[in-house]
């Protein structure tokens, strides 16, 4: 780890002066960028502590919504009464992530803008054009068992590790920044960004830029959603596949309306609204959720170790559906598929 200089501010517009320099990191739980400093894989010249300021509340919005503020833990969002009530789709896919002494320390903001677990981006003796723009990428032709099947590009197959933020893509949550240039609030699919010619780039915050909440808009999903993870260990395990679904049934059974997000498939959670429209005023059914998983997936591409990920994200879709449509829900207590 190199030296560097460590500031904590008190106000938010304090940290975005501080933390508006090229070579400048903000720190808040720290489970993550802590770990890329150690691999020097992250060398920032000046840290920016944010654990002082005042974001760490869980407030009600005007029309029913909630705001989560980014410095709030992962657990104590997860167990918030109001959000394992009204929003069981979040609380649920955080619990599924990490380890209870992880989502102790790990935060909302945190969470949105931690890195990819790819081993060439860890692995400083690889070529990884996300660590190291123009380098190449070295998981292509390499070994890809946990890397993206959609939304890739020739220098990038990344995907975003984040369970929560699966969640938060079905929900349509919105994100409130503020940086050198103000305040402005980003719908949450367009805050990550998939690779295209600047994987390095792997959201839409710009220099200075801090994230201080994230809203929650009142819909009643509350009853019939899931969040279905797929991984090689039942435990502190990245997702292979994973699947957030959130519905919604009309009095005569048919679909009023659905969400349907995926995670550990591409740089950002995939979500393809279009394809959710299909399912609208139909009635639940296998044959209906199959083709919705189709269409879910197409253009998916496999390089190998990760061709099992297509056929893997078709079935884990239908499943999930299937799930949410009986209002049985993945516990994340019993990790085995229900």
């Amino acid at each position: 780890m190199i030296r560097f200089d460590y500031a904590r501010p008190s106000d938010v517009a304090d940290a975005v002066r501080r933390g508006s320099g090229a070579a400048t990191r903000f720190l808040a739980g720290g489970t993550n960028l802590v770990d890329l400093m150690k691999e020097n894989v992250e060398r920032p010249e000046h840290v920016v502590d944010i654990g002082r300021l005042p974001l760490a509340r869980i407030e009600e919005l005007d029309g029913g919504g909630l705001r989560l503020g980014a410095l709030v833990t992962n657990n104590q969002t997860a167990h918030d009464p109001r959000v394992a009530a009204r929003y069981p789709l979040l609380a649920s896919a955080i619990l599924a992530g990490a380890s209870p002494q992880l989502r102790n320390a790990a935060t909302n903001g945190g969470n949105l803008n931690q890195r990819t677990r790819c081993y060439y981006f860890y692995d400083t003796a690889t070529a990884c054009n996300k660590r190291e723009p123009g380098a190449g990428c070295g998981a292509i032709g390499g070994v890809t068992r946990i890397h993206a099947i959609l939304g890739t590009s020739e220098h990038c197959i990344a995907t975003h590790p984040s369970d929560m933020c699966v969640a938060l893509a079905a929900l349509e949550a919105q994100v409130r920044i503020t940086g050198p240039g103000g305040d402005r609030v980003v719908p949450f699919a367009d805050y990550h960004r998939l690779p295209g010619d600047e994987p390095w780039r792997d959201n839409t915050l710009g220099r200075g830029d801090l994230v201080t909440a994230i809203d929650l808009p009142a819909e009643d999903f509350s009853t019939r959603y899931t969040y279905l993870k797929l991984r090689d260990r039942l435990s502190y395990a990245f997702a292979l596949v994973s699947v957030a679904v959130a519905m919604r049934l009309s009095a005569g059974g048919t679909i009023e309306a659905v969400r349907v997000a995926l995670g550990g498939v591409a740089h950002k959670p995939w979500r393809l609204p279009e394809v959710e429209a299909t399912l609208r005023g139909q009635v639940p059914s296998s044959q209906a959720f199959r083709a919705a998983a189709e269409h879910l997936i197409t253009g998916a591409v496999g390089r190998g170790g990760n061709d099992f990920k297509i056929e893997l994200a078709r079935r884990a879709i239908s499943r999930a559906l299937r799930q949410a449509a009986d209002g049985t829900p993945q516990t994340q207590s019993d990790k085995r598929v229900a």
